[in-house]
């Protein structure tokens, strides 16, 4: 089969491996039918991060089911699914407490192969999401929406739930990629009623706004905050959502913030230098971190995209095939495209 490899920065490669085998009973192998590029994708691609060469990549997709280990019971061969990047077993302490992004039963060593023809996908029996009926019956728009649910829409929706964004909240986003837009998506579906975007880009704006944004900031950094400050009357937000990782935007995200309101961080960290006692000093929590994908997508995701309520898949404003792959990595880090859509297999 074909998948993407890592070959050094800058440089994807598309080569013939060996297609995935059944190793666990708890296991399931996933025929593709769309994958994505993401924004961490782009720490190792531009060399900011290591990732060793000739390793399988990509953690996003949406397929179909093709062979079950004898354990799996909770979906069966030709299920249209979501295909997390996280993967619960649905019953470890921390997959019972809402948190499968941590789940304790995960296998060691980097997530890949979601970028290729199949994959082979562990703790299958809980973690994978079965969306109803089969790709065909889903339009282009749908599908796309969908496959946001395996990461970027659930990873936004992740730093809202952390920053426990209520009905009537004032909430700044920092950061305009697809995280950050879907934390738009995310602010607005928890009833927020102020949403202010901080972007430096026309075409992000203007998608931000779309998806329920009320005010744009463009500056960054100290006058970024002031402008938040200047549109609250001096109070600040009441939840943050952080979407970046570095030290810049987690710095930011807590200044804007009111005295007892929390940032919700899923931003990749690249934090070298935070200065804790700027929280202790505000009153101002911080959590959040790795998306509880299979929770959100079953709580109230899937059936958000299904009913129409949000459409995520608008993120994606290029498309590629499997064999354009390296363009599809281009195109993000040139920001040519806010999100690159990779077909792999005919629905």
């Amino acid at each position: 089969m074909r998948a993407a490899v890592f070959v050094e920065p800058g440089k994807i490669g598309l080569e013939e491996v060996p297609k995935p085998t059944i190793k666990k009973p708890t296991d399931a192998i996933i025929k593709i039918v769309q994958t994505c590029v993401c924004g961490s994708d782009l720490w190792w691609y531009r060399g900011l991060s290591s990732r060793k060469k000739k390793s399988l990549i990509g953690h996003e997709a949406i397929g179909v089911v093709t062979e079950l280990g004898n354990e799996v019971k909770q979906v069966k061969v030709g299920d249209f699914v979501i295909v997390p990047f996280t993967h619960g077993c649905g019953y470890c302490a921390n997959c019972l407490a809402g948190f499968d992004g941590n789940c304790l039963n995960q296998e060691a060593g980097p997530n890949g192969g979601y970028q290729g023809e199949y994959l082979r996908y562990y703790n299958a029996n809980w973690g994978l999401v079965k969306i109803p009926g089969k790709p065909k019956d889903y339009s282009q728009e749908q599908l796309n929406s969908l496959l946001t649910l395996a990461d970027v829409m659930a990873t936004g929706y992740h730093a809202a739930y952390s920053a426990q964004v209520q009905p009537g909240d004032t909430v700044a986003v920092v950061g305009d990629g697809a995280v950050g837009l879907c934390g738009v998506i995310s602010a607005k579906l928890r009833g927020a009623k102020r949403i202010i975007a901080m972007s430096r880009h026309e075409d992000r704006q203007r998608l931000a706004k779309e998806f329920g944004a009320t005010d744009i900031v463009c500056e960054r950094g100290e006058a970024g905050v002031a402008k938040v400050m200047t549109l609250t009357n001096g109070t600040g937000v009441d939840a943050a959502l952080e979407c970046v990782g570095t030290d810049l935007a987690i710095e930011t995200a807590s200044q804007v913030c009111r005295a007892g309101a929390i940032v919700g961080r899923v931003g990749l960290p690249q934090v070298t230098n935070l200065d804790t006692a700027k929280l202790f000093n505000n009153n101002v929590g911080l959590r959040g971190g790795i998306a509880a994908v299979t929770t959100h997508d079953r709580k109230i995701l899937l059936d958000a995209v299904l009913t129409g309520k949000i459409n995520p898949g608008k993120v994606f404003t290029k498309v590629f095939t499997l064999d354009q792959i390296q363009a599809a990595y281009e195109a993000m880090d040139k920001r040519l495209a806010i999100k690159s859509l990779v077909k792999v297999a005919d629905c």
